[in-house]
């Protein structure tokens, strides 16, 4: 939206009331206002997730301008249905100028290389960016979910790592607040033959419990301090709360909404 400020001109000028200890005071004086416009640029953020298909629109800072707007993720359904879905979702949402995505797997320069929970092999090789950017008539960045999640909580000092736990298990790795190439470590052995994202996904969480679950979510984190020796570790996604107990002084519990919040960093980061 645009918003008005005010310029003002300043002017020098000889102080009349005369000279104070030996020095000459000048007094400063307004010769002239002119109104400046500023825009303030709006994202819409979408988090495609393996459960369900969020939206909001976000200030430049990553506050939240409206509720979220939410639906069930209709997995199997062929990418182009995602897109119309995901259109008819965002409709009435505030005007917005850029649109940031999350998508669950592996992207490149906005395509789609792997999505391992949507169920559809029509993704691989999806130009998603492309497709929103048509139908939405704005400019698209398109990352992974985890990667945006990263930009509404770190710190940006140091080696700091965010994974999330949901559908499936997401990570992404920072440093000094940029964000480093994506590692679908999801994908990688994790043990007894099965990868991070068959251990600690939401079906396996169901299947084995809470508690078992939690056991397996803290080796996994000592993996990835050996890994990476992050500085800090975030611990986001919908099963993120399910944890319990505490947790190591370098590792914390973040609010799921920064899936969405993240959209804005997406578009700074990128920037510089």
């Amino acid at each position: 939206m645009p918003a008005t400020a005010a310029f003002c001109m300043l002017d020098q000028g000889s102080d009349r009331s005369g000279p104070k200890n030996g020095l000459r005071m000048h007094a400063t004086s307004l010769v002239a206002c002119h109104s400046l416009t500023t825009t303030a640029v709006n994202t819409l953020a979408i988090d495609i997730g393996g459960t369900g298909l969020k939206a909001t629109v976000l200030d430049p800072a990553g506050a939240l301008l409206c509720d979220r707007v939410r639906i069930d993720t209709p997995v199997g359904s062929p990418p182009d249905a995602i897109v119309a879905l995901l259109v008819e979702l965002v409709r009435d949402l505030p005007p917005y100028d850029r649109i940031s995505v999350g998508f669950p797997g592996m992207v490149r320069h906005g395509v789609v290389r792997t999505a391992p929970n949507l169920g559809h092999a029509g993704w691989h090789g999806y130009a998603l960016a492309d497709a929103l950017q048509q139908e939405l008539g704005r400019p698209v960045r398109l990352a992974n979910d985890a990667d945006v999640q990263g930009y509404a909580v770190i710190r940006g000092k140091g080696i700091e790592m965010v994974i999330t736990l949901g559908t499936g298990f997401g990570t992404a790795l920072y440093d000094d607040g940029r964000l480093c190439p994506h590692l679908e470590i999801s994908q990688q052995p994790f043990r007894r033959g099965e990868t991070y994202d068959e251990r600690l996904g939401n079906a396996a969480r169901k299947r084995v419990g809470n508690e078992k679950w939690q056991k397996r979510v803290l080796r996994a984190i000592d993996n990835l301090r050996a890994l990476v020796h992050f500085d800090h570790l975030y611990i986001g996604g919908g099963n993120a709360k399910k944890l319990t107990g505490e947790l190591p002084e370098d590792v914390s519990v973040v609010d799921n909404l920064a899936g969405l919040a993240g959209g804005a960093g997406l578009w700074r980061d990128q920037a510089n």
